[in-house]
């Protein structure tokens, strides 16, 4: 089947360069059936809010047929719609409806590893030792006297080992959850199996790709050990063969009509390296996880910020800038917390004390700095709400696997992953007619979508304004920007014409800069001076 995907006739190819992305993590977007968890049908109802909030494109966390072991990544089927959230046909429906509506679909591509219940690794797994199937992926004999040892030292990035031993004494290697078998991409058939998602996925009109683990797909075939490094040049990262194969698909991208894009995930320390996936044969764009990361610091930012677009202008691509997504701490919380404001995967800082009105505040001003920043800025699901990490789930209730397979040292993904509040004043606060997969607390009663919409000064009114703005103010989008000198804890630019975006992270007031006029601010204004945690859009001379 083929599904259009045309927008509008008079709509810029490039549209990808500046475009403002809503990432939906469907589990926990909107129940359409009322059994407690998202579906396609909460999405599709729910099209018009994501319209009138001003986005572009909505970025779709894995909707395939999956077991859950980690919230759909680990897939058993790419070429169907995981029967919890609807079927292929609701999903093509969503799409023409988004694409009437002005919103490109983007949809995540999982090509480092698959479920354990896959065809193709239940095959491997009878197929026995040294046949095709196993090929697919990664089984070795293990090392020591009985082959009761790993084959290599590499360990899961969901902790313990990357290997797991099956019933004939071979192992297979899965870097995330053992339920998750990682692909063997010197497999031609990995290649074109994948090939043919793709074209299954474009012809049904979806508008690009967010690939997951994009820089793991290549391992070293010898697979050494690392000997305990985290960092640095590892076997199974940002290997030299990886890049072919996106060369590959960027040819079946380039072949559809419509500017059909991939997005790219990958943290990778290196700004040299990152740039590479981002050459004109290669992504078109990137998650810039350094700034999602980065403490609410001035230096810091700037130095972020300026490392960002140099890195990208080698290779002629646009900057991303991204706030919070479904596996960080949401930034209400991190910005809120005493010392360091960051995010690090090993660290998550659980159960720090959290300044909310603080965090609110500074979620505010960090909006308006990255929808002012040039290139794409994404937003994740709750965050226009000011949603904030939920860190009281009951351990029982938990289901990410990080939270087992660290022995609940570290308590996952969960926190950020809560169903979105909607309406109402109690739980499930109009998520759908029943319950909700994880529980939500009840403070979420002042920021639901319904009782936001209503109050100008909301979290909901300052992105609907902003995003609104974004789109219509020439200097916006993808372009140039200019530093504006300024006080040490302040970061400000200008962007031609007439704009400057001032955010102050200092602990006084400071004052404006000339202006003709204020565009919009984060926050109240003392008469001409920004406030602390505040950032204004200026129109300048």
């Amino acid at each position: 089947m083929s599904v259009t995907n045309e927008i509008s006739p008079d709509t810029p190819t490039a549209w990808w360069r500046d475009a403002a992305i809503y990432q939906v993590y469907i589990r926990s977007f909107a129940d359409g059936n009322g059994d407690g968890i998202g579906d396609l049908a909460g999405v599709r109802a729910h099209l018009p809010y994501l319209a009138d909030l001003g986005i572009d494109a909505i970025w779709f966390c894995p909707w395939y047929p999956s077991p859950m072991d980690d919230g759909g990544y680990d897939v058993s089927d790419f070429r169907d719609i995981e029967p919890t959230f609807g079927t292929l046909a609701e999903a093509e429906l969503l799409i023409a409806e988004a694409h009437e509506l002005g919103i490109r679909i983007i949809i995540d591509i999982v090509p480092n590893h698959a479920s354990d219940e896959h065809p193709w690794f239940k095959a491997a797994l009878a197929a026995g030792p040294g046949s095709p199937e196993r090929e697919r992926f990664w089984f070795r004999p293990g090392r020591g006297e009985n082959g009761e040892l790993p084959p290599n030292d590499w360990q899961s990035r969901f902790g313990g080992p990357a290997w797991t031993r099956v019933a004939d004494g071979e192992w297979f290697l899965h870097l995330y959850s053992s339920r998750q078998p990682d692909f063997n991409w010197t497999s031609p058939e990995v290649h074109a199996e994948f090939i043919d998602i793709l074209k299954f996925w474009f012809d049904r009109g979806i508008d690009g790709f967010r690939i997951d683990v994009a820089d793991g797909l290549i391992k070293d075939p010898a697979l050494p050990d690392v000997n305990g490094l985290t960092v640095g040049p590892l076997p199974f990262s940002d290997m030299d063969g990886v890049h072919e194969v996106y060369r590959a698909w960027r040819k079946i991208s380039d072949s559809y009509p419509g500017e059909r894009i991939f997005v790219g995930e990958m943290w990778l320390p290196d700004p040299i390296r990152f740039a590479r996936y981002l050459r004109p044969d290669e992504m078109h764009s990137a998650f810039n996880f350094d700034f999602l990361s980065c403490p609410w610091e001035a230096k810091r930012l700037r130095e972020v910020i300026q490392s960002s677009m140099d890195s990208h202008s080698l290779v002629g691509a646009p900057p991303t800038w991204v706030l919070s997504n479904h596996d960080v701490t949401r930034h209400v919380t991190r910005y809120g917390r005493s010392g360091d404001t960051g995010f690090e995967f090993a660290d998550r800082r659980h159960g720090t004390p959290v300044d909310r009105d603080l965090g609110t505040r500074r979620a505010r001003a960090a909006a308006l700095l990255t929808m002012a920043l040039p290139g794409g800025v994404y937003v994740y699901q709750g965050e226009e709400l000011g949603l904030w990490e939920i860190e009281d789930i009951p351990d029982e209730l938990r289901q990410d696997p990080v939270f087992e397979r660290t022995k609940h040292a570290d308590p996952g993904r969960d926190g950020c992953r809560v169903p979105i509040p909607w309406g109402g004043t109690k739980p499930p606060f109009s998520f759908g007619t029943g319950g909700t997969w994880l529980p939500q607390p009840q403070d979420w009663a002042a920021y639901t979508a319904e009782a936001e919409a209503a109050d100008p000064d909301s979290m909901l009114s300052l992105y609907r304004k902003a995003l609104h703005i974004r789109r219509d103010e020439p200097a916006l989008g993808d372009g140039e920007m200019s530093w504006v000198v300024s006080l040490a804890d302040v970061v400000a630019f200008s962007r031609d014409p007439g704009f400057t975006c001032m955010v102050n992270l200092s602990a006084e007031p400071v004052p404006l800069p000339r202006h003709e006029s204020i565009i919009l601010a984060s926050g109240p204004l003392q008469g001409d001076h920004l406030p602390p945690d505040t950032a204004v859009w200026l129109r300048t001379f």
